[in-house]
């Protein structure tokens, strides 16, 4: 029922979208129909394929550097009450900065090659990661602590043996957060300047009225979002095997 159910709802979606296309007063320039999309998919396939692999790339390198910055800065915030105080307002000011501001600024810096790509996803994913694993070390039971201290156990210990492990479900939570906006943050990363990718092709697609290519490459953006999430859903199963059947129960 998981698989029929979305799957049920989102033929109804595209029925009515269909519908709408063919028979209401848009204009196909402007909302091309669903089996106009899938044309495009087909027809335009590797055109679409070799943009995809650019913005695959810039995505999946922009979340390791996210996830690596962002479990640092956790860590080192959750380690240090005065990086608490002194960081962590400046951590959530930084999010109040307009991409579509900054992407312009870090291509004139760092030139069109993949760098500002980077650091443009990155800055849009670090924030949910490193939130989450900080909140996850904050909620450790201290009485957890307190044993292991009893027990002679050192502050690294303690991080390791309990801390970590405890913190590694947000750790997961942030980074499918994180995956689902990267889409967003390298297409503005590429359409602030770039010679390829999706975010290139669309900025393209629209002014020379291909318009189902601009949606087709939507099309491919999210399916990209959907199969890193459910990577990151697989790779939660997997080390974190207890929350999965936590979620269960709850329900």
């Amino acid at each position: 029922m998981r698989i029929v159910l979305p799957a049920l709802l989102l033929a109804a979606l595209l029925g009515a979208w269909e519908l709408y296309a063919r028979l209401g007063p848009l204009d196909p320039l402007i909302l091309p129909a669903p089996d106009e999309i899938a044309s495009s998919l087909w027809h335009d396939r590797g055109l679409l394929w070799d943009n995809l692999a650019v913005t695959g790339r810039e995505v999946l390198l922009g979340i390791v550097v996210a996830v690596a910055a962002g479990v640092g800065c956790a860590i080192a915030i959750h380690l240090s009450t005065t990086l608490r105080r002194g960081v962590y307002p400046l951590l959530v000011a930084s999010q109040t900065l307009p991409i579509v501001i900054v992407a312009p600024l870090l291509v004139a810096w760092f030139g069109y090659d993949i760098a500002p790509k980077l650091a443009i996803v990155a800055l849009i994913c670090f924030f949910p990661v490193t939130v989450t694993t900080l909140d996850a070390l904050a909620s450790v039971d201290p009485d957890a602590v307190k044993l292991l201290r009893t027990l002679d156990a050192s502050r690294w210990q303690v991080f390791r043996f309990l801390e970590a492990p405890a913190a590694l479900p947000g750790l997961l939570s942030g980074a499918k957060i994180a995956v689902a906006v990267a889409v967003i943050g390298a297409v503005l990363a590429e359409q602030a300047g770039s010679s390829d990718g999706l975010g290139h092709l669309l900025l393209q697609a629209i002014p020379q009225l291909e318009t189902p290519r601009a949606y087709a490459a939507v099309v491919l953006l999210s399916a990209l979002a959907l199969l890193l999430f459910g990577a990151l859903s697989l790779a939660e199963r997997l080390a974190v095997p207890w929350a999965p059947r936590t979620k269960r129960r709850n329900a």
